[in-house]
């Protein structure tokens, strides 16, 4: 197996003095992972997120990036090789800004973010027609449209498009899909999980939803109470069922 793209070594995060929300995580990340990420609430599944996207600090270990400790890199500095899609569809969007403005904004990621002349040429709308027709939600034919007036799936399917515009080394997918009603939420997996794929993109995706965490992704992490409790890819991971998930969940 190569190099991890991103490690996870002995990493600590605490509440407080003493209470420790993950203990000694240990886990290695490597390109083309898709790993579902389960647990119950508390487990430490956004604790997680927010230590390794640079939201939370560590009290110790390190988080190495292609073998570099990155454990003190700003939020900000991180933004530039990781990405990161909310439950809620209202963040990782400027309301105000079109659809096509908010993707020409997106693809500035790790330079000057500027949108002088606005930069959309009948060539860009095309392009954009073309990037948001495959998310199968008629996002294509907002292009003009204010992002603070689409659905809710519009906007969500919006925001992932806009965390990978600038390939991520890694995409962080926070829930990304548990606003939404039944179906659009099925609809937008579907998409996120065709886009992963085809873009060979490395990502994390927190879910509650079992049978999500089973279908989606070459490789599945639990947590329970701050600690990894099952960690199983490919062939592993296939052969489990949800009963047998169930049983990770009881502390």
């Amino acid at each position: 197996m190569t190099k991890p793209v991103f490690s996870l070594k002995d990493v600590i995060v605490t509440v407080g003095d003493s209470i420790q929300i993950l203990k000694s995580i240990n886990f290695d990340i490597y390109d083309g992972d898709f790993i579902t990420v389960l647990g119950t609430n508390g487990a430490g599944k956004s604790t997680l997120f927010n230590t390794i996207a640079g939201n939370l600090s560590v009290a110790s270990g390190e988080i190495l990036h292609n073998g570099n400790n990155i454990a003190h890199e700003t939020a900000v500095k991180r933004t530039n090789y990781i990405a990161r899609v909310f439950q809620d569809p209202k963040m990782g969007t400027a309301p105000r800004m079109t659809v096509a403005e908010n993707l020409l904004l997106a693809e500035k990621r790790g330079s000057k973010r500027t949108l002088r002349s606005r930069g959309l040429t009948q060539k860009k709308l095309t392009e954009y027609a073309a990037l948001t027709k495959v998310m199968g939600n008629n996002l294509d034919r907002r292009l003009n449209t204010a992002t603070g007036d689409l659905s809710g799936g519009q906007r969500q399917a919006l925001s992932f498009l806009m965390a990978t515009r600038v390939k991520p080394e890694l995409l962080l997918l926070d829930e990304h899909t548990a606003a939404l009603d039944p179906r659009t939420s099925e609809q937008l997996m579907l998409a996120t999980n065709e886009q992963v794929t085809a873009n060979n993109l490395t990502a994390l995706m927190i879910t509650h939803n079992l049978a999500d965490a089973l279908k989606y992704g070459n490789r599945l992490i639990i947590l329970n109470a701050g600690n990894i409790v099952l960690d199983v890819r490919d062939d592993e991971k296939k052969a489990l069922d949800e009963t047998q998930i169930l049983k990770y969940f009881v502390s």
